[in-house]
């Protein structure tokens, strides 16, 4: 019997690493919503389209095509990976999914491609808007510093920022977030709430597997 797993939670959290790892051990479809909003920007920026053009956004997302094979987004035949991954990027996304005319239309692709057997989604309204009525519902949560401190070590280093600048940008984001019109993050009623920020990646799959695999009564 097919199932579905959503995982919301906010950025540098850690969604992506969790629903992969999950995917793999459950042997189930793994499909990140985030990434769609990524492609839509990245071609965007690579093309030097204003992110305000909305004319033009309409058009791109008519006719971009999204596929998943392997757990890896296709786009237009493409797979994407570390280029949607920037800053720049970042911050493109986060502002094309505060447009409601780019949020419903690629909902109704991710409901689509959700539907089509067992996976576990992650992103900011997979459980509120997405699928409301998923098997499994969760909220990934972690406190900013850890998420600062864990972005940081991974890669914000390199780029010369300090461990401040970097949590006051993941702070930013979450403010935006949560206060934006187009599905704003939070919390569903029935999600249940995981704090990963004292916990190790191995911890906090096996309590993600223990609600899962049934092992908790809730």
């Amino acid at each position: 019997m097919d199932y579905i797993i959503a995982i919301d939670g906010p950025s540098g959290v850690g969604k992506s690493t969790i629903a992969k790892k999950l995917s793999k051990i459950l042997k189930i479809n793994y499909i990140d919503t985030g990434a769609m909003y990524r492609a839509i920007a990245y071609k965007l920026i690579s093309n030097n389209i204003p992110l305000d053009n909305h004319e033009k956004i309409k058009e791109i997302l008519e006719n971009t095509d999204f596929t998943y094979k392997s757990n890896y987004l296709y786009v237009d035949g493409v797979k994407l990976g570390k280029e949607i991954r920037t800053d720049e990027i970042s911050k493109g996304a986060s502002l094309v999914s505060s447009y409601d005319y780019v949020r419903n239309h690629l909902v109704a692709i991710q409901r689509k491609i959700g539907m089509e057997g067992s996976c576990v989604l992650d992103g900011r309204d997979v459980g509120t808007i997405i699928f409301p009525k998923a098997d499994f519902k969760f909220y990934l949560t972690a406190s900013s510093k850890e998420r600062a401190k864990r972005r940081f070590l991974q890669s914000e280093r390199k780029k010369g920022l300090n461990l401040e600048q970097v949590r006051e940008s993941i702070e930013k984001r979450d403010f935006d977030d949560m206060n934006r019109e187009a599905s704003p993050l939070k919390k569903a009623k029935d999600a249940i709430e995981i704090d990963s920020t004292d916990k190790t990646l191995k911890e906090t799959i096996l309590e993600f597997l223990s609600y899962i695999r049934g092992e908790n009564n809730v």
